[in-house]
């Protein structure tokens, strides 16, 4: 089965399985968040009373055109249930997130929300955070450079991300520093290094965020971590 019909399957039975009519739900951000929007957006259409907080620009526009209620996050107490997904998930469901740009609007609604469930396919989980992909920084655009120095300075290699040509800029106005490792044995530590780093807006660590992860693989079969 494609990449695309298992993050279809994923986000759809994780959407049918935790909202409930009356909810207030956080939409995430990414390529199979994008499936869950939609099917929430269709649960509206059949008469669902949804309140819902977007984690970008990119998912408050698509779940307008789906017909869904978007307001702001300070308009709610708290969210009841948010649905997102990540770029790496571990066995003890510590997450990387942020290689779609939303990592600080992210981390902010999953700290409001009672349940975070996180939706990805079988290529995203790992036996150790970073050896697949980057770990996503956001920074302050000013001294940003010296931002990259003190970032390297953790292990890793910091490259600044571009889009057409120019850095690319979060809905926020910042921007992103990519940074690999070869892998990150120990978050809470790492965590704890870059957050004291001046100009560090936010890290792409998720750590002790996701209540349940559904992982999809091959031909749909959906693995359940957590609650």
């Amino acid at each position: 089965m494609s990449d695309v019909n298992l993050k279809k399957i994923v986000a759809e039975k994780a959407v049918d399985d935790y909202i409930e009519d009356g909810m207030t739900v956080g939409l995430g951000t990414g390529s199979t968040a994008y499936y869950a929007i939609k099917r929430v957006g269709e649960l509206v259409e059949a008469g669902y009373n949804l309140t819902c907080v977007a984690t970008s620009v990119q998912s408050e526009n698509l779940a307008r055109e789906c017909g869904i209620n978007v307001v702001d996050i300070d308009e709610v107490e708290k969210i009841d249930v948010t649905i997102d997904g990540a770029d790496e998930v571990d066995g003890d469901l510590q997450l990387i997130k942020g290689l779609g740009g939303a990592l600080l609007r992210e981390k902010i609604v999953a700290a409001a929300s009672l349940k975070e469930v996180i939706v990805v396919d079988a290529s995203k989980k790992v036996e150790i955070l970073g050896m697949k992909g980057p770990l996503p920084v956001e920074v302050l655009k000013f001294g940003h450079k010296k931002t990259k120095y003190a970032l390297e300075r953790q292990g890793c290699k910091a490259n600044l991300r571009m889009t057409g040509g120019t850095p690319f800029i979060t809905d926020s106005g910042n921007y992103i520093y990519d940074c690999k490792f070869e892998s990150i044995s120990n978050p809470f530590f790492l965590e704890s290094r870059i957050d004291v780093i001046p100009g560090v807006v936010e890290n792409g660590l998720f750590l002790n965020t996701a209540t349940t992860v559904l992982i999809a693989s091959g031909e749909g079969e959906i693995e359940r971590l957590g609650e």
